[in-house]
């Protein structure tokens, strides 16, 4: 779990100026009209924290929980691109460091027990270290940055 919680860590660290100073309407332009723009891909983050959040807890005392979200329909229901950016950074920062907590106290043998989020089953080691990549992807699309593939 340990490289996992680095790597969340050098993430928040790396990237939390840049969201910060990002204008308004860079964040609130939209590419089309049925496509996020990156007010709601950074809404969309703070969703997959608040999920991501309750799989790490939950799953440490249930077995295999199946915990997945609609992303569409919590971007659109949260109105992220009516949100004050700065808020919303915030919002983001404080969810991804609360995680943090959260991983550092996570024994190895929870870090082992499973969760089901809408595919196969996976350990909450797995999850964390795929959460950093996904977290990474979307955030290299907010910053018009080289692309990171996530599946």
């Amino acid at each position: 779990m340990q490289p996992a919680i680095l790597n969340l860590e050098k993430i928040i660290h790396n990237y939390v100026r840049r969201l910060a100073t990002m204008p308004e309407p860079v964040y609130a332009a939209k590419p089309q009209p049925d496509k996020w723009s990156k007010k709601e891909i950074l809404g969309h983050l703070v969703d997959s924290a608040q999920n991501n959040i309750r799989r790490f807890i939950v799953a440490q005392y249930e077995d295999n929980p199946r915990i997945g979200y609609a992303q569409d329909v919590w971007v659109a229901c949260s109105n992220y691109q009516g949100y004050p950016i700065d808020d919303l950074v915030a919002l983001w920062t404080l969810l991804n460091r609360h995680i943090v907590v959260i991983l550092r106290q996570m024994s190895p043998e929870a870090a082992q027990r499973i969760c089901s989020m809408g595919g196969p089953p996976q350990t909450m080691e797995w999850v964390a270290a795929d959460y950093c990549n996904h977290l990474l992807h979307h955030l290299h699309q907010i910053l018009d940055l080289e692309p990171i593939a996530y599946p």
